[in-house]
């Protein structure tokens, strides 16, 4: 069976202070125990299984939801407190008790349930009986403070101990990136070094690359302004022989120029001159046709 002991003040009187004890087998829900005490009176009943359905039907509230609010008011305790009202009535005899509980809420409240304690003959057994489980309460308490204790010197001894590590850790990974790091700028410097000399060879290989262009293209040039120097010579030469022939062909002879500037009427050269490049292939055509001329001429004189 468990239980559980709580202090309340009932609403109808604030100064009274009364011991509540609540005991159940399972479930707050198949029913329970109730022990009120004032320290010298006790009462005692209890609220059957039945008893919760009906007052949760009566309430139009979901049987579980009921069952909750039973354990937030009677068990809870000081966590609950101000969220529940008691109140607490006896009569001059004091052999009835009503025990009441409620919800509080911001209009008011509502009645969670209430019940008819009956007076305990012999209410310093009952007192003995909260005293005695107060005290294992107590006991219990004191014990799982021990091992608590214990459990928190065991966690404080390896935190102080993992607190070592990692100090050590952290200097150990300090002077790890502190060698790596002198490493690395050994080993950028020497990279930066190879990459100026290569840098250094590829500007002088470029250099001289683009000196040989140049120098190449310069001859080609020279070569090319020679021989195209060269074939302009040997073209004008070619042209001036060929057109002191051609001339030498296509003038008469003395005495067949004076007869023919004699027996001929004047005859006038229609041909246009021609440049000097031009005269290779026209002034063969000038000279026969005078040829020509010259022979119908002569042949004309005869006759006439």
């Amino acid at each position: 069976m468990e239980k559980t002991l709580n202090r309340i003040h009932p609403v109808s009187d604030p100064e009274a202070t009364y011991f509540l004890q609540v005991s159940w087998e399972k479930d707050l829900g198949t029913g329970f125990g109730i022990i009120l005490s004032d320290g010298q009176c006790a009462w005692t009943g209890t609220v059957s299984e039945a008893e919760i359905s009906r007052e949760a039907a009566d309430m139009e509230m979901n049987r579980e939801k009921y069952v909750e609010e039973l354990k937030k008011a009677l068990i809870a305790g000081e966590e609950s407190a101000g969220k529940y009202n008691f109140a607490v009535s006896r009569d001059e005899e004091n052999m009835e008790c009503h025990f009441c509980y409620e919800r509080n809420l911001k209009d008011g409240s509502f009645r969670l349930g209430s019940l008819k304690l009956q007076k305990v003959l012999s209410p310093a057994e009952v007192v003995k009986e909260l005293i005695g489980y107060c005290l294992d309460c107590l006991g219990r308490l004191q014990a799982k403070n021990e091992h608590l204790q214990k459990e928190n010197e065991r966690l404080f001894s390896s935190w102080s101990d993992m607190e070592k590590m990692l100090e050590k850790s952290v200097e150990a990974k300090e002077e790890l990136e502190a060698d790596l790091y002198n490493r690395f700028i050994l080993v950028l410097n020497e990279k930066k070094a190879k990459i100026r000399n290569l840098q250094k060879l590829l500007n002088e290989a470029k250099e001289a690359k683009e000196s040989a262009v140049g120098a190449k293209c310069t001859r080609v040039s020279i070569a090319t302004t020679q021989m195209a120097t060269g074939r302009e010579n040997d073209y004008d030469g070619n042209t001036d022989e060929e057109s002191e022939n051609l001339t030498q062909a296509s003038l008469p002879s003395a005495p067949e120029q004076r007869h023919s500037l004699l027996g001929s009427p004047d005859v006038i050269d229609t041909a246009p001159r021609r440049k000097r490049r031009q005269r290779t292939a026209k002034p063969a055509g000038t000279g026969a046709k005078k040829a020509i001329h010259e022979t119908e001429v002569p042949a004309k004189e005869k006759n006439g």
